[in-house]
């Protein structure tokens, strides 16, 4: 066990030397008088929203598994705040912004270490703000994708090889998926696909990462037992920071401040607040009593299916498209519950189907299938269907690679006393 920290240490430790070797590049910290400075307050506070929805969903995923495995649930999302920085900054920017490659991929080189980044002009990625916030505002997206498909191999994962699979799926699924659909060269982007904050590049990439993860580790030992979310009012509190922390997500990717990121912001709180309705009253229908883990889960689907078209749909549009999503969202819950494909959280069926519903209605209302276009929605239904079978092969590839490093499964016995004592050494509440 000792050998795997050894190997990571030396990998922190070749970063660390290789940071200092390189010096800055020059001229690219260059003057305040050529970014407007209203669209460079707005992101830098939209930035540090998005950053918030990471320790929010760790919250939101801690109060709903059992009590024994809250500390190690949470700390699977706040770790990637660390790992991912780290790899955005070395190299991942690179990927996924850097000098286009074909349209699907960025040259490693062009940002590598963050070079060339800083308070700079960059007329093709960001005309108004310096480069360097922009780099971080797309980071915080970088760290929550990944921290979202913990919640379907909750209570079962073994830390050390989630920490190797985490680095492993930023650089092979989330940075080509980010350069395909938000570089302006990238193939899906050229192909007029929108994805306004990151229906397919988030939602549906982690979703199906997420149901991957659940059919390859297996289910838990104790899956058919009755099972006691460990702290409700965890729970709501995170779904309220990620409702908080959703406006800079989607308004914040208008990338100004402007007209656009009110109409996202607007949409936002619209959508969140339907979807959170219907999905109690759909539980009501099925005889069940209203209950405050529905309303976090619902709010947090209406998030999720207004990301891909925030900042291009009227109010009225928003509302349609939370409450179809929600009743799709809903059945796919009440599917997977028949199943024996144990994603603890319902990660597939809530951040998966909502990215990809999200998506396909984005296809239909945004000069789309509404305006007559069809090839615009046929686009948004290949780019689905591309983002999804990529993720799915690619993530099961990586899931094998690093149960081959690190066996990813914990053993009965630690699942049996739990990942909080058998990983951590820590007990929750005490």
């Amino acid at each position: 066990m000792k050998k795997r920290w050894i190997i990571m240490m030396i990998i922190i430790i070749i970063i660390s030397i290789t940071g200092v070797m390189l010096p800055e590049t020059p001229g690219i910290w260059e003057t305040d008088a050529l970014f407007n400075p209203a669209n460079v307050a707005w992101i830098i506070t939209a930035t540090i929203l998005v950053l918030m929805m990471t320790p929010g969903l760790s919250f939101f995923y801690g109060g709903m598994v059992g009590k024994k495995n809250v500390i190690s649930t949470i700390l699977q999302s706040f770790i990637a705040m660390g790992i991912i920085s780290v790899i955005w900054v070395v190299f991942g920017f690179s990927l996924a912004f850097g000098e286009d490659i074909g349209g699907f991929i960025g040259n490693p080189a062009t940002f590598f270490m963050f070079s060339n980044v800083g308070a700079k002009v960059d007329t093709y990625l960001a005309p108004t703000i310096p480069l360097a916030l922009y780099a971080l505002f797309q980071m915080k997206f970088a760290i929550i994708t990944p921290s979202l498909i913990t919640g379907s191999f909750a209570e079962r994962i073994r830390f050390s090889s989630y920490m190797v699979f985490l680095a492993l799926f930023c650089t092979f699924i989330y940075c080509p998926l980010a350069h395909w659909t938000w570089h302006p060269d990238g193939f899906l982007r050229q192909m007029g696909v929108l994805d306004f904050a990151g229906g397919i590049v988030v939602h549906a990439s982690s979703g199906i990462a997420a149901l991957t993860g659940a059919i390859f580790l297996g289910g838990r030992t104790d899956k058919d037992k009755p099972h006691h979310p460990a702290n409700i009012p965890l729970v709501i509190l995170g779904a309220a920071l990620l409702w908080l922390g959703w406006f800079g997500f989607n308004a914040g990717s208008s990338l100004a401040s402007d007209s656009t990121a009110i109409k996202a912001f607007l949409n936002t709180n619209t959508a969140s607040a339907m979807a959170m309705t219907v999905w109690l009253v759909l539980d009501c229908l099925r005889g069940r009593k209203p209950s405050a883990l529905g309303a976090a889960i619902g709010a947090v689907v209406g998030l999720v299916a207004i990301t891909p078209s925030a900042g291009y749909v009227t109010v009225g549009q928003s509302i349609f498209i939370a409450f179809t999503t929600t009743i799709v969202c809903n059945i796919a819950v009440y599917w997977k519950n028949k199943t024996k494909v144990d994603d603890a959280l319902d990660v597939f069926p809530t951040h998966g189907m909502g990215g990809i519903f999200g998506t396909i209605l984005t296809g239909i209302f945004v000069n789309g299938l509404i305006a007559g276009n069809i090839r615009i929605f046929m686009n948004h239904i290949l780019a689905v269907i591309i983002v999804c079978g990529y993720t799915f092969l690619v993530s099961y590839c990586l899931y094998w690679l690093t149960n081959k490093m690190i066996p990813m499964r914990v053993s009965q016995k630690s699942e049996e006393i739990g990942l909080d004592i058998s990983q951590h050494d820590e007990i929750y509440g005490e």
